[in-house]
């Protein structure tokens, strides 16, 4: 399968992207820190006015219901939670790229936002289960952003996304990000890692945005975080949350069991916990119904 748009043109978009604000870079940073507190996200927190009045807004709203109106940002954080507050953060300043609709992918208008969140979840859960200790929190992060490149893929794929299923189908490529790469010289998870980089964002979220499809390829160091968020990806996929018409064409690494101890009915549950805790916090990631 031949080129139809040379890999330049894709990357020179990924430039184009809107840098993400000060305030959501810093957050990342520190929520990839196993040392910080939650008063550390508050002191940036709240010299940013515009995220102060939506996360109060969160708090305050029908999804976090039944308690006190809450007027100070350090009782907000503490109630949702950091990675609620890192999620809204990020959602808010990068909001064209995890709402347009994917239509490359056949995906609906914020099936990415559903996907990814989802994925963060899982990933979390799974996290608690690794062989090595993982920061649980950097798991949930790098879910969060795991698929961020096909926000710009989407546009390039329009018109081959059904010929690409039927190769697949038809046994003329492994899977969807193989095809991406025969198509473009670049997969999504490549272009997704060229945006992580753009934003200066820190490991391990760069290697695990790049090898979420191929986690066997990451640092030995990394490969327990990158796993996690490779199997959420999958049982997002699996419980009803898709990015698109690809999420069913995408292989599973069975390496996994090497770096996470997991057995069928622990998978079996996090589904279930997943489901019930994404239903739970999509409201606070600008969701506006069921997916």
């Amino acid at each position: 399968m031949s080129m139809i748009v040379d890999s330049k043109e894709i990357l020179n978009k990924v430039k184009e992207v809107p840098l993400i604000s000060s305030c959501a870079s810093q957050l990342l940073q520190i929520n990839n820190d196993p040392d910080h507190s939650l008063s550390d996200l508050v002191n940036i927190i709240k010299h940013d006015s515009a995220l102060t009045a939506n996360i109060l807004k969160v708090v305050n709203s029908a999804a976090f219901g039944g308690r006190a109106h809450v007027t100070a940002i350090e009782r907000a954080v503490a109630l949702l939670g950091e990675n609620i507050v890192v999620g809204i953060a990020l959602t808010d300043t990068a909001a064209a790229l995890f709402t347009n609709r994917l239509t490359g992918y056949a995906g609906e208008e914020g099936s990415l936002a559903h996907h990814d969140l989802k994925c963060a979840v899982a990933a979390k859960k799974i996290a608690g289960h690794a062989k090595k200790v993982i920061h649980a929190d950097s798991a949930f992060t790098c879910g969060l952003l795991h698929d961020i490149g096909k926000a710009i893929l989407s546009n390039f794929l329009k018109g081959a996304t059904g010929k690409l299923v039927n190769a697949i189908d038809a046994g003329k490529l492994k899977d969807f990000p193989d095809a991406e790469q025969k198509l473009f010289g670049v997969d999504h998870a490549y272009v997704g890692y060229e945006i992580a980089k753009h934003w200066n964002l820190p490991e391990p979220i760069l290697s695990t945005i790049r090898y979420h499809h191929k986690p066997s390829e990451a640092d030995d160091e990394l490969k327990p975080i990158v796993y996690s968020v490779h199997l959420g990806d999958m049982i997002a996929s699996m419980s009803g949350s898709s990015s698109g018409a690809d999420s069913m064409y995408c292989s599973l690494d069975s390496g996994y069991t090497e770096f996470i101890d997991l057995t069928n009915d622990d998978l079996g549950l996090i589904m279930m916990e997943s489901i019930q805790e994404y239903e739970k916090i999509k409201l606070s990631f600008g969701d506006k119904g069921d997916d």
